[in-house]
Parts: C-alpha cells; sequence; structure tokens
C-alpha cells in the first residue's frame, strides 16, 4: 500500500524514491509486523483467556505438560493478522505471488483454526480427521501446483534445481503440480508435529523465514542470481517483503511463546507458517533446499513416520514417544534445553542452506 501511495511522490522529492527498493521495504516489514506483535500480542491474549480458548493436553504425552493445560492457544491468529497487515503495507500488491503465498498461508490458518475449535469444543486434543485435514492440504497443493504449471513464469517453473549441482535442472513437466503438493502437505504437517513445545517451531520458523528472506532477494534480482548461478525468478523479489514480514511476526510472537509461554500458536499458527514456507521455496525455486532450511522438522516428522513403521512392522516402539522432542522429555532432558538445541541446530542448518549457493 506504501508502494503504490508514497513512490509515486518520487517526482516531486526524491526521499520517496526509497519505497522503490524490495530491501527498504522488506526492513519495513520486518519492524512493523514485530511491533505490531508487541502492541497486540497482550490484546490477544486477554482475549483468548476471555473466550477461554485454552490448550488441551494430549491424554498420552508427557506427564509434566499437564501444567500447560488451560494455556490459551489460536495464538495463530496474532501471527496471521500481523503477516497479512505488514504485507499489506509493505508489499507491491500487484504482484500475483505476494498475493498466492498470502492466501495460501491464510486458507490453511482457516483449515488450523477449525481443527482448534473442534479439539476445544470437544475438549480433546483430537481435532479434524485426519482425512479432512490432509484433504484441505492437498487440495490446496495442487491447486497452487496447478496454477503455476498453468501460469508459468517462464521457461524455469517446472524445473527442480538440485542443491550443489549447477547444471542439473532435471524438467517435470505436468508432475511438478504433485511436487508443490507434496512440498506444501509435508512442510505444514511437519511444522505442525514440530509445535509441541513452547517456542519450539516458533524458533525454527524464523530461522527457516529468514534464509528465504535472502533467497527470495537473490532469486529476484537477475545480477546476484547470475553470479550465484540459480534461478531467476522475475517475481520473487516482492516475497522478500512477505518472508520479512514472516520474521517479524514470529519473532514478535515468540516473545509471548518462548518458555514458559503465555500463548500457543495452535494448529491456525502451524499449519499456516508450515504452508507459507512451502510457498516460499517453491517460488523462489528452492524447493529441495526446504529440506536442509527446514531440517528440524524434517527429523520430528521422519521420527513420527519411523515410529509408527517400526511399531506396525516390528510391535515395539523406536523412540520412548513421537515426536523425537518428546523423546528426549522422557529421558530426563528439561523442555528449555531441548527448545535451545533445536534452535542452534536450525541455525546452524539455515547457514548451512546458504554456502550451498556458493558450492556448485
Amino acid at each position: 500500500m506504501l508502494f503504490h501511495l508514497l513512490f509515486p511522490l518520487a517526482s516531486y522529492h526524491t526521499v520517496f524514491n526509497v519505497f522503490r527498493y524490495v530491501t527498504f521495504r522488506t526492513a519495513g516489514a520486518i519492524m512493523t509486523a514485530l511491533v505490531l506483535s508487541f502492541l497486540l500480542g497482550p490484546f490477544v491474549i486477554r482475549k483468548l483467556e476471555q473466550l477461554r480458548v485454552g490448550q488441551t493436553i494430549r491424554e498420552d504425552g508427557p506427564g509434566s505438560h499437564a501444567a500447560k493445560a488451560g494455556t490459551p492457544t489460536m495464538g495463530g491468529v496474532l501471527i496471521l493478522g500481523v503477516i497479512t497487515l505488514a504485507t499489506l503495507l509493505w508489499a507491491n500488491l500487484t504482484n500475483r505471488f505476494v498475493w498466492l503465498t498470502l492466501l495460501a498461508t491464510l486458507l490453511m490458518g482457516a483449515v488450523g483454526l477449525g481443527d482448534d475449535y473442534l479439539k476445544l469444543t470437544r475438549r480433546s486434543s483430537r481435532g479434524l480427521l485426519p482425512r479432512y485435514k490432509f484433504g484441505w492440504q492437498i487440495s490446496l497443493g495442487l491447486a497452487v501446483g496447478a496454477y503455476l504449471y498453468l501460469y508459468p513464469v517462464d521457461s524455469f517453473t517446472t524445473t527442480l534445481p538440485i542443491p550443489f549441482f549447477k547444471r542439473w535442472l532435471p524438467n517435470l513437466g505436468p508432475a511438478y503440480v504433485l511436487l508443490a503438493m507434496l512440498v506444501i502437505v509435508g512442510c505444514s504437517n511437519a511444522v505442525n508435529l514440530t509445535d509441541g513445545l513452547d517456542g519450539l517451531a516458533t524458533g525454527p520458523v524464523i530461522m527457516a523465514a529468514g534464509a528465504y528472506t535472502v533467497l527470495a532477494y537473490l532469486a529476484g534480482h537477475a545480477l546476484a542470481a547470475r553470479y550465484l548461478q540459480v534461478i531467476h525468478v522475475r517475481e520473487s523479489a516482492e516475497l522478500t517483503v512477505f518472508a520479512g514480514a514472516l520474521v517479524g511476526a514470529t519473532l514478535g510472537f515468540l516473545w509471548f511463546n518462548a518458555y514458559p509461554a503465555q500463548v500457543f500458536m495452535g494448529d491456525t499458527g502451524s499449519l499456516a507458517l508450515g504452508t507459507a514456507l512451502a510457498l516460499l521455496a517453491i517460488l523462489t525455486k528452492h524447493e529441495l533446499l526446504l529440506v536442509i532450511i527446514g531440517g528440524v522438522f524434517v527429523i520430528e516428522a521422519v521420527s513420527v513416520i519411523l515410529q509408527v513403521f517400526i511399531f506396525k512392522t516390528q510391535h515395539r516402539r523406536l523412540f520412548r514417544m513421537a515426536p523425537i522432542h518428546h523423546h528426549y522429555e522422557l529421558n530426563g532432558l528439561s523442555e528449555p534445553k531441548i527448545i535451545v538445541r533445536f534452535w542452534i541446530l536450525s541455525f546452524i542448518l539455515a547457514l548451512i542452506s546458504l554456502t550451498t549457493l556458493k558450492l556448485r
């Protein structure tokens, strides 16, 4: 909005020319989202408490989690509201990638909101039936993939860059629709599974969003993309603003979500944030790099898959409890230590992912 209102005034005074630069508007989006989170956070938490929107603890979870029962959940509405406001304020609203990412994120947030609402009304940790949740995720993923296939940016839209290999760019053709679906379904569920301790998912989302802020800028900058030998996606530069809003919103939310948490994001936040990261990966043409950037989410998801597979095939448990952060809890590791160590791992993986830009 500010881009459309103030940049045209550059013809009257050069000071307004700064609104042309995506770096300036990204910084503005980060700070706006951060300040809005600090200002609106206490209000949202009070409202959630008044509405008795309290966390329901899973029956088979660690006993130490009993004290968390009743902590306000659905805090994802704060994250999504702040991301939306900051993006609309600072982004170029004629960019279709901005709208695609924002609308997909909000849609999955609505699915998560429905899931959280059912958990509250049923007073159970079980919300939407898995087939309905997966149905919405698959539908959204296929819709995004089909849109990109039918209305491509350029000839690179359906290619799949392979990390560490600059000339290996297989063209998936129509199969790219399925890849987009798998990235969205996988990432949204992985973030959802990671959100089991205070701030555990929020920290890695900040790290991943920060990495994709850099990658979106590089992919959208022709000279930088050519120098680093990555695909130049003409419309992706504006996603830097959205990614910046994501960083600011989650960083501000962490202020209230850090141990001991005053509010949880719930599925409203986790499903939406996973979808946002997936869209950033897809639209910047760094789909496979998401496995490294979101390595913590991958570990959490794989631990659940392995636990189920081993139990069904060998009738024993690989971990004491899955996702794996509960395994460490039951082994006596304190919650804050688990959280911080996962944050450190996420930071390391984000740095490794950025180094792959030169290791080609």
